[in-house]
């Protein structure tokens, strides 16, 4: 066994930390799979809790920004109307520069497309911020290049970089510290759990988060037992995470390499961000970085409300996808529900549960392909699946399948209900492979991360040969790379593929 860390050196004084809000004693170890479960349907709500904020701080950087540009342009206009600085600044930066709505605009899309409403510690902000200007102003003066020339306009282009570059850098800064200070008082707090050894951290750092008004700290996982506010070990993250539905995981100093990918895989699971202090482990999907909070510097492991942003344009295309694509392929549906009626006895559609998003079961619908009662043979056929693991069931030329059956599987024609599945919001065009409930039971902690994302109709499994695939890790993997690397070319190219 190992040996329990002493007491005088790992107890945390009172008042570095204080007492965590909303705790009665320790969590209590029972079976683990329904904690996983849980922990993944409440990351819905976690998630959306993160895509607030971050609308808050991008309106807030907006406001600032579109404030500044204003006054900057406003400046400008009464310095061209002086004497003697109306020549230099008339040469330097004329009407034309800035003066229009379109230089206000470019400068806004500069600003956007160089992350500059990311998060981000102070000089990585200040980075992207005059990175944004530059791209923007770069873009307005393009206009004019052939009438003033490069030289000219490297000279304008250089000014106006310097002039908005600082003062979009100095007033954020400033705004924003009055901004964090108003919404420490007035805003939601942020509830936090802290991971690891107390005493491996430096305790001014946890002295600046203890102090901090935004957040609301629920306790430790660590092994000290007399640390203040103990809730049990680090492997009981997912039991913690469930029951307490934190916004944020602290992992504080060294962790066993296990226990660490355990913590940061289940901490993504429940959409949580995942900070590190002061290190952090290289673990294949997660890509450190730099961030600022609390006043302490982080190395922030996800961003869980970008991925909320990514589901909000995906879902929009899946509502006018699915919408349009009922509308055209309503003939064929209804040939393909007149062909299985005439081939077999039963009913044209068939449905079965599923796991969904966030772990959620949902009925996923497909044109019936098999004669009534196929469910009930599945057990007297299990020495015949070709893969050996029940949750992917293969049989070669599988007796229960009907004519009109193997057709539609051939050309994958059965999956077209599944466009209502869809447009309710239960899958998607594109995602990971559905399986069933029972199968959550053999689950294992990095299996739940492909749950993050709605099932697809067709996905990476679809396109890399689902009939050859017969590991269900190759499965995972494939989900997990699908999730990781998501954007709207993957989708579209992934849906081509499938065509």
């Amino acid at each position: 066994m190992e040996e329990q860390p002493s007491t005088s050196s790992e107890a945390v004084p009172e008042k570095t930390m204080g007492t965590p809000a909303n705790v009665s004693g320790s969590l209590t170890d029972v079976t683990p799979t329904p904690y996983r479960v849980l922990a993944q349907r409440s990351g819905r709500r976690t998630l959306r809790r993160h895509f607030l904020r971050m609308i808050r701080r991008v309106a807030l950087l907006l406001v600032v920004d579109i404030t500044v540009i204003s006054a900057a342009r406003t400046g400008l206009s009464a310095l061209r109307e002086w004497s003697p600085p109306s020549e230099v600044v008339n040469w330097l930066l004329p009407s034309g520069v800035l003066g229009g709505p379109s230089s206000f605009v470019a400068i806004i899309v500069g600003l956007l497309a160089m992350g500059a409403y990311m998060q981000g510690d102070a000089w990585n902000e200040a980075t992207r911020v005059v990175k944004g200007v530059a791209a923007g102003a770069g873009l307005a003066l393009w206009t004019g290049l052939d009438a003033t020339g490069v030289a000219l306009t490297t000279v304008r282009w250089v000014s106006v970089v310097l002039l908005l570059g600082t003062l979009l850098v100095a007033f954020r800064r400033i705004l924003w510290n009055i901004g964090s200070s108003m919404y420490a008082h007035f805003g939601p707090t942020e509830r936090v759990i802290f991971v690891g050894r107390p005493t491996e951290v430096d305790a001014r750092s946890l002295l600046s988060i203890a102090e901090s008004r935004r957040i609301e700290w629920l306790g430790w996982l660590t092994e000290a037992l007399d640390v203040e506010g103990h809730l049990g070990e680090p492997a009981m993250v997912w039991e913690a995470l469930s029951n307490l539905s934190p916004d944020t995981v602290i992992i504080c100093g060294e962790l066993p390499p296990d226990e660490f990918q355990s913590v940061v895989e289940a901490a993504t699971v429940a959409q949580c961000r995942i900070f590190s202090i002061p290190r952090y482990m290289e673990i294949t999907s997660f890509t450190p970085q730099h961030v600022s909070e609390f006043g302490v510097e982080f190395m922030v492991l996800s961003f869980p409300a970008f991925k909320a942003g990514q589901l909000m344009i995906k879902r929009a295309g899946d509502i006018l996808a699915s919408s349009l694509g009922l509308l055209a392929l309503s003939p064929v549906c209804l040939a393909i529900a007149v062909a299985i009626k005439i081939d077999s006895s039963g009913p044209v559609f068939f449905s079965q549960k599923r796991v969904g998003f966030g772990g959620n079961v949902f009925r996923m619908l497909k044109f019936r392909t098999m004669r009534l009662g196929a469910d009930s043979e599945k057990a007297s056929l299990a020495h015949l699946n070709r893969t050996g693991d029940l949750r992917l069931f293969k049989i070669d030329n599988d007796p229960r399948v009907t004519r009109v059956g193997a057709f539609l599987r051939r050309c994958s024609l059965d999956e077209l209900p599944q466009l209502f599945n869809v447009l309710r919001g239960e899958m998607s065009l594109v995602g990971p492979r559905p399986f069933f409930p029972e199968d959550l039971h053999q689950y294992q902690d990095h299996h739940f991360l492909r749950l993050a994302a709605r099932p697809g109709i067709t996905g990476l499994w679809q396109i890399r040969g689902r009939s050859d695939i017969i590991d269900f890790e190759e499965v995972v993997a494939l989900d997990r790379k699908y999730i990781d690397s998501w954007s709207p070319l993957l989708d579209l190219k992934i849906l081509a593929l499938t065509v």
